[in-house]
């Protein structure tokens, strides 16, 4: 986790970024299975290390602002080991006890088999399913969500707008966009510590921890490269998301981007 200035675009044709190499996107794609393959027996444990435990509370408050409602399919992108979505379906099913209603389906689709894999083994809720897919080809029809979130995970994609496009595509008119990814510290005095911890410490835990300090190391540059809030907010209005928002959390250590398919 880290701060620094915008480097535009997180790709550009059939380049993209990798931590602080830019390689073939379509290397990228292979890369970071790699990472995740490597890391999701001991995802959770080192998002409780990194963020000392704040990611919850992140999660907690990106889960409000969607706001899961009785009878909604909701598609958690890049859903992993299924924190999210775990939290959308006991929301549903809570305003589905209070007001009555369908069951939600919240459909958790990642990239990697391994972090699928890792959920199912961690446990569900009724509500939930679980899908290996792509987040720049989905593999659902157009207009067919109510709400699609992603999660500390499209920076992890090789073409950014492809997969905003995507969200675009897959959801209903008046449907909900909520993205919670790390961002831009917003003060001078966050950055140099939130910098320092990210560089220093992440990489180092990620080696005692999880015996891989490389893939945190490159964990920590993707952060960096990720285009700061204005910028990704100009991203997603670009793929046709309108009354785009931004909430900065701790500081601009994280942020959520939320919008609406109108």
């Amino acid at each position: 986790m880290t701060d620094a200035p915008s480097h535009g675009p997180h790709s550009s044709g059939d380049r993209s970024s990798f931590g602080f190499r830019d390689v073939d996107a379509r290397e990228k794609v292979k890369m970071v299975r790699g990472v995740f393959d490597s890391v999701a027996s001991n995802y959770d444990v080192m998002n409780d290390l990194m963020s000392v435990g704040v990611h919850r509370i992140w999660k907690d408050i990106a889960a409000n602002k969607l706001n899961p409602r009785p009878g909604e399919t909701i598609l958690d992108v890049a859903g992993g080991t299924g924190d999210m979505a775990r939290r959308y379906s006991k929301m549903a099913r809570a305003a589905q006890e209070r007001r009555g209603g369908e069951d939600a389906s919240v459909i958790v689709m990642d990239y990697n088999a391994e972090m699928i894999l890792a959920g199912v083994h961690k446990g569900g809720e009724p509500e939930m399913s679980w899908s290996v897919g792509d987040a720049m080809n989905l593999p659902l029809p157009d207009a067919s969500v109510d709400a699609y979130s992603i999660s500390f995970g499209i920076r992890n994609v090789a073409h950014i707008d492809k997969a905003l496009s995507e969200a675009r595509r897959v959801l209903k008119p008046g449907g909900r966009f909520l993205c919670l990814e790390f961002s831009r510290p917003t003060t001078g005095p966050i950055r140099k510590v939130y910098d320092a911890w990210s560089f220093h410490a992440i990489p180092r835990i990620g080696g005692w921890v999880a015996k891989d300090r490389d893939s945190y190391q490159y964990l920590v540059e993707s952060i960096r490269r990720f285009p700061d809030q204005q910028a990704f907010k100009g991203l997603i209005e670009d793929a046709g998301f309108r009354r785009v928002s931004v909430t900065n959390l701790s500081g601009g250590i994280a942020a959520i981007h939320h919008g609406w398919a109108i």
